[in-house]
């Protein structure tokens, strides 16, 4: 064509060298530039395929990865808190033992009742008698140190001349068999006398009257040390007293007070049940199974009433009203609403032996009296008013009202009844195990880890390869106090006490296997962890072979081929030398 250019041969193939050169060049730069040698598809297909999904799979792993370092810090934050856990439970294992051993150490006693003041008290020939202690531990069963000493009961002379320093230090003298007190006396600072169990025995006191006192004129052997008529049985009032004729006390190792067992008239081949009503009530008087007094008794008009009454430590009495609907269950609940009353102690049932208890809250009650309260109301038909109460609260007295009329009230002598030595202590337990069941569920509800709650039913699923088909699901629990077993405490009996110390134990039993099972799922997430970041690396390492470039090799490709350019360039031009001599012609 005419508006060609024409080159020569020589030419044309230097500026196709220096062109090829040109690229090789770009081609180098860019590998060094990016440190790939397949930058694309077009530099090496099969390599660039195969490194992308090596780089994906890399990819997916890595993503797993971070949510395998998620699931072992939900696993940590639940060993942590399953730790703590077992200290609390531990803590509250170690109240609920410290409670039964103050049961074990406890006494429940008896005191003289009324105003009666025995320090200056002298026995005479028509009042002397015999005190009779006859002993049994928790279960029912004579001690084994009373069985070692052959000893069935023990026997209290009470003779005339006797100075009541006499009568505490003869109780004072009884033995078991390795020589260590059982039961003690003393005289409180109102003169008045106490007797109480040791060592965890209970014991039952017949004081029998063998002088020629009666009942309703001089005082006899019971009612002259305290313990008055309303313990003799009503029909015996006012009539003389034989040998045979005694006053029972029972005497509970226990730092509660518990009345004997109940039963329903309208069933006695078991005890009663809460919703038996209080005049139905008869009791097992000697604890024998022989069921025998009537364990409530009222009679009421229409506009007549009664109360059962408590005292707390000798104040003044608060009134728990009574009616003939009264049912055992309305009688505890009245006493635990009651403002004065609910915050000293605490009334249960015991389902199973049919026993109305009595817990003090704190280690300040020292004592608690009861008494009945009957008013009659002029002017109704019935003319009279009266409540008995015969619970055998610590005695086998009957708290009697008598018989009143014209608009008059009329209050019974009142029993008075010391709680156990250790009953403070075991209140104190109770309140101290009470705040750690509440601590355990605090900390449960504390123990989440992104939304995640091992310790609280939560479920936690961790996933090891890339299409989920690999997954370790780690279970948790309910750790709460109820989830647990752990009921409130109530530490109104020895029995009580050892359920809760079994329902702590069997916790800290699923605490301990939780927090093995959970280090163990830990230890395979941590594992794999490790695997997942070698293979993460092998498959790097595998997709670099195919497109990283050797950045020595490419930087000496560059050397080499600047080298040439510079070469080429030389040769072009002295491939142009030929023309340029033409040129010089002209």
């Amino acid at each position: 064509m005419a508006n060609d250019v024409v080159l020569t041969s020589a030419l044309r193939s230097n500026l196709l060298s220096l062109q090829n050169t040109q690229r090789s060049i770009d081609a180098t730069q860019l590998r060094l530039a990016t440190g790939l040698k397949v930058n694309s598809a077009l530099d090496n297909p099969q390599n660039f395929f195969a490194a992308q999904s090596l780089d994906n799979r890399a990819s997916d792993l890595t993503r797993l990865l971070d949510g395998i370092g998620q699931s072992i810090s939900a696993i940590k934050a639940a060993d942590q808190g399953i730790e703590s856990l077992t200290k609390l439970i531990e803590q509250a294992d170690s109240l609920a033992t410290s409670a039964l051993e103050a049961t074990s150490s406890a006494s429940q006693s008896a005191s003289t009742v009324g105003d009666v003041d025995v320090e200056d008290l002298t026995i005479t020939a028509a009042n002397a008698g015999t005190l009779v202690f006859s002993f049994t531990n928790q279960n029912g069963e004579q001690p084994t140190a009373l069985q070692a000493a052959n000893v069935t009961g023990e026997t209290v002379t009470i003779a005339a001349s006797d100075t009541i320093e006499d009568i505490i230090n003869n109780i004072n003298s009884i033995r078991d068999g390795n020589n260590e007190k059982i039961v003690t006396a003393s005289l409180t600072d109102a003169g008045r006398l106490q007797i109480s169990t040791l060592n965890g025995t209970n014991a039952r006191l017949e004081l029998t009257s063998t002088g020629t006192a009666t009942l309703g004129g001089s005082q006899t052997l019971a009612g002259l040390l305290g313990f008055s008529a309303q313990f003799i049985p009503e029909a015996q009032l006012g009539s003389a007293v034989s040998a045979s004729t005694s006053v029972s006390l029972n005497l509970e190792a226990s730092a509660t007070v518990k009345s004997q067992a109940l039963y329903d008239t309208n069933d006695t081949s078991t005890v009663a049940d809460r919703s038996s009503l209080l005049t139905d009530l008869l009791r097992d008087v000697n604890g024998d199974g022989t069921i025998g007094d009537v364990a409530f008794a009222l009679a009421l008009s229409d506009v007549d009433t009664a109360s059962f009454n408590i005292a707390i430590n000798g104040a003044s009495a608060t009134a728990i009203a009574v009616t003939a609907n009264s049912t055992i269950q309305s009688l505890i609940d009245d006493i635990n609403d009651d403002v004065t009353l609910k915050s000293r102690i605490e009334a249960t049932f015991d389902d199973t032996s049919g026993q109305i208890i009595f817990a003090a809250k704190d280690g300040s009650v020292e004592s608690i009296q009861f008494s009945v309260t009957a008013t009659e109301v002029g002017g109704d038909s019935g003319g009279t008013a009266r409540i008995q109460a015969n619970f055998g609260f610590g005695s086998g007295g009957n708290l009697d009202s008598t018989t009143v009329a014209n608009s008059s009230t009329e209050s019974s002598d009142t029993e008075n009844i010391y709680f156990g030595e250790g009953g403070g202590d075991i209140a104190q337990a109770q309140s101290d195990f009470n705040k750690v069941r509440e601590q355990i569920d605090a900390l449960v509800r504390d123990a989440g880890y992104r939304g995640v709650n091992l310790l609280n039913g939560d479920n936690l699923v961790t996933t090891f390869n890339e299409d989920r088909s690999n997954q370790l699901t780690t279970e948790g629990g309910d750790f709460t106090s109820t989830g647990l077993g752990i009921n409130e405490a109530a530490f109104a009996t020895r029995s009580a006490i050892e359920d809760s110390l079994d329902q702590v134990r069997a916790a800290l039993l699923t605490a301990r296997n939780f927090g093995s099972s959970i280090a163990n799922d830990l230890a395979i997430i941590q594992t794999r962890q490790d695997f997942t970041e070698n293979t993460i690396n092998n498959l790097e390492e595998g997709r670099d072979k195919l497109v990283v470039a050797d950045q020595n090799e490419e930087g000496a490709n560059l050397l080499a081929l600047q080298t040439r350019q510079q070469l080429g360039v030389t040769s072009l031009s002295l491939a142009s030398q030929s023309q340029q001599a033409v040129l010089r012609l002209f």
